[in-house]
């Protein structure tokens, strides 16, 4: 892929700033481009009369401050002074009070606008007497820089030979509409050097600095730069004299007593601007940027004559040229399905297109366990690359497709992709059936047909679905997902290419929650069973709590489960180690009984830290261990001190609370945000299931504390020692403190110690 450059490939440079110019654009960025390092005297002379005005005196001062920009202040090298001067000539400051480049740019702006008349002559003849203030012997160059408008009202030409003649560099800097004339006659031989425009900074300070390099008083343009003159055109704004027309007017005569009538002319006076032909200078310098350093979409920003920066966009950056930074490291079957409708547009279409290709680009590197497909549909759907079949040339394969139009069929799409996207034949072997299959939808355009049910029938065929789309789709991404946690959304166009990490995290997080299933995890679920949830809502929770132990892997190494359920009392359903098998499982969640009556969750999460969460009733030392509380909002106003018992104690509490629930109260028990999960419904909770099923297994890779909740029985003392635990018995042994002891030695009960290997 081509990098994006910043234009164009010639750069006018001048003093600090590049200007980049094109036919239309211009930009700045810093870059000293000469060094004035030598031993010179420089003596600036600013005009501060009325004709030039507080507005164009600023400008000068900002001329003279780019000018230090460049200049290598120090008393051996470089040194300025300025002098104000209108009616009579002020000396602002001297060439050796300031002896760093900071401290004579912030003298300069600080110098007041005087006002007055024009008197030109009179400060040249005071620099004549003066000398230069503050200068050196004269063996150190002079140059003095006159910013003026040229319009003097008095004798310049007379002193302004006199310091040429005495060896003085004399740059005449016109201001506002200067009068050329009187410039040239200020300035040094040849004179289109030595006559500037302040107006045209850049241009002004080329010339300058042309000048300068050429008479070896200042070092040369950088290596790969040359300072070039181009014809230009200067203006002045001038009063010119016009004919307006003729009266009848009456003369004396010769004769007494007689007139002579005639016909007189008449003018006008106008300003008008004047153009004169003139030599400009640039520097033109090699673009470091012209090598196109930059690979993936990346801008090049040049940095100096010689560097460059890149601007990378989303997923790449993994080094200085915009090498991908992302991987998609995880093992899944990846189907890409994207709308090729016609309201999604052929614009639209190939947007996602190149999408696609920037995402290949980023996170596919050869060695990437997953395998990637792409759908594309309208009123039909087409699988023109299918799943792990064009792994080395998917970039290629993607410029194929063709756009198709007609309308937005999307549920008919996931139902297509659910039976015929995943199919695995010899001819793609990479394709394995055990892997997690994840289908990304990229659509921008409302489904003309129910997507709802669709959906749910492909994520009940074990598929996950992450929703790629505009930001007003939101909510019918968030029903082909099945959860917000699943979908991505843009806000513009271009912001599209910047979820490239967002998207690549969703998808390999389908693969981490699969590998959730092999983690250790004791997990509790809690049932409101009152009155206030109903018996039909609580076949839901039951139904619910179903299928998200189809998730996990149930036995006794792995994951254990238990459930109680409550309502005035808790009650234990079963116990964590009652059931080993899935089958089992269900089978014990579908005779749960409802209760009815009021509820206390307070009573449950008590119930669970005694009673359930311990290593005599099923809990396991060393595991994860979880609690999912589910209510309806009733009954929580003593739920939140054993809540915070059980966090105490290394069990993380999660509270999803559905309908109209009071969430202050509910995230006080939950303890944080992270915990708390509303559901607006109950027919909105399977929406949740794999957002829910997600946080549980990020918990279960939590480093775990070994005696959180204590594995000693009989009121052992658990001490943790290099990865492992032990406990201290009193009365008791065995390595939980599990055995009486038979004997009493004299004094007392004897102190024994059991030990159990343990590990994070």
């Amino acid at each position: 892929m081509m990098e994006k450059r910043l234009p164009p490939h010639s750069r006018c440079l001048f003093l600090n700033y590049i200007h980049l110019k094109s036919e239309t654009a211009r930009l700045s960025c810093s870059l000293p481009v000469m060094q004035c390092s030598a031993s010179v005297d420089i003596l600036l002379l600013l005009d501060g009369s009325y004709s030039i005005g507080k507005g164009s005196f600023e400008r000068s001062k900002h001329f003279a401050g780019k000018l230090c920009d460049a200049l290598d202040i120090n008393p051996d090298r470089v040194r300025v002074g300025v002098i104000q001067f209108s009616s009579t000539p002020q000396l602002e400051f001297p060439l050796d009070s300031y002896l760093t480049k900071q401290e004579v740019k912030e003298k300069i702006k600080k110098i007041v606008f005087k006002g007055g008349s024009t008197e030109t002559g009179l400060a040249l003849k005071y620099i004549l007497w003066k000398g230069f203030p503050g200068g050196r012997n004269s063996s150190v160059p002079e140059i003095l820089i006159i910013l003026s408008d040229g319009k003097s009202q008095g004798n310049i030409a007379i002193p302004a030979k006199q310091l040429k003649d005495r060896g003085t560099t004399v740059f005449a800097v016109g201001v506002k509409f200067p009068r050329w004339e009187e410039l040239h006659m200020l300035a040094s031989e040849p004179t289109e050097q030595h006559v500037l425009f302040a107006e045209h900074v850049d241009d002004a300070a080329n010339g300058l600095y042309s000048t300068l390099t050429s008479s070896t008083v200042c070092s040369a343009v950088s290596p790969g730069c040359k300072i070039e003159s181009h014809p230009c055109e200067r203006k002045t704004l001038e009063t010119v004299k016009e004919l307006a027309g003729n009266y009848m007017c009456w003369k004396g005569s010769k004769r007494p007593n007689a007139v002579h009538a005639s016909l007189c002319p008449f003018y006008s006076w106008r300003r008008v601007l004047i153009k004169h032909p003139a030599r400009c200078y640039r520097a033109t310098c090699a673009d470091p940027c012209d090598s196109q350093p930059c690979h993936n979409g990346g801008t090049c920003v040049p940095e100096g004559l010689e560097k460059y920066h890149c601007v990378c966009p989303a997923g790449f950056g993994g080094d200085a040229s915009c090498a991908p930074k992302l991987s998609l490291e995880c093992s899944v079957d990846l189907l890409f399905l994207v709308d090729s409708s016609s309201s999604t547009t052929l614009e639209g279409f190939l947007r996602y297109k190149a999408f696609l290709k920037r995402f290949i680009r980023a996170v596919l590197s050869k060695d990437s366990p997953a395998n990637v497909g792409v759908a594309q549909y309208s009123n039909e759907v087409q699988i023109p690359i299918k799943v792990g079949e064009y792994k080395d040339v998917l970039v290629k394969s993607v410029d194929t497709m063709r756009f198709i139009g007609g309308g937005t069929f999307t549920g008919k799409a996931l139902r297509y992709v659910t039976q015929h996207g995943f199919k695995s034949a010899p001819a793609f072997a990479d394709v394995h059936d055990n892997l997690p299959r994840v289908v990304v939808l990229l659509t921008d355009s409302e489904s003309q047909d129910p997507v709802v049910e669709a959906a749910k029938h492909t994520r009940g065929r074990g598929l996950f679905l992450i929703g790629v789309g505009s930001d007003f789709l939101r909510a019918e991404l968030g029903d082909v997902t099945g959860n917000p946690k699943r979908t991505v959304v843009y806000s513009n166009p271009q912001d599209l290419f910047n979820k490239i990490p967002e998207l690549q995290k969703k998808i390999c997080s389908v693969d981490s929650h699969q590998d959730c299933q092999s983690q250790s995890l004791d997990l509790v679920f809690a049932l409101d069973t009152s009155a206030g949830v109903g018996r039909e809502n609580f076949l839901r929770l039951r139904n619910f709590v179903s299928s998200i132990s189809l998730q996990f892997s149930i036995n006794r190494d792995i994951t254990q489960i238990g459930l109680v359920v409550y309502s005035s009392r808790a009650r234990t359903a079963f116990a964590l180690d009652a059931h080993i098998t899935s089958s089992a499982l269900l089978q014990a969640i579908s005779q749960v009984p409802f209760l009815g009556g009021s509820a206390s969750m307070g009573r449950a999460l008590l119930h669970i830290h005694d009673d359930v969460m311990t290593v005599p009733k099923g809990a396991r030392p060393g595991v994860s261990k979880a609690v999912v509380v589910i209510t309806d909002g009733s009954g929580t106003e003593d739920a939140i001190v054993p809540a915070q018992q059980l966090r105490s104690n290394g069990v993380s509490v999660f509270i999803v609370g559905i309908g109209n629930v009071r969430r202050d109260t509910l995230l006080r028990i939950a303890g944080s945000p992270n915990y708390l999960i509303h559901v607006s419904s109950y027919d909105d909770l399977h929406s949740y299931k794999d957002f829910i099923i997600e946080r549980i297994c990020e918990e279960a890779k939590r480093p775990v504390n070994l005696c959180k909740p204590n594995p000693c029985l009989n009121e052992g003392v658990c001490v943790l020692r290099n990865g492992s635990y032990r406990c201290e018995c009193q009365g008791w042994e065995g390595p939980h403190c599990e055995t009486a002891n038979s004997w009493e030695p004299q004094g007392g009960p004897l102190r024994l110690r059991g030990e159990c290997d343990g590990g994070e």
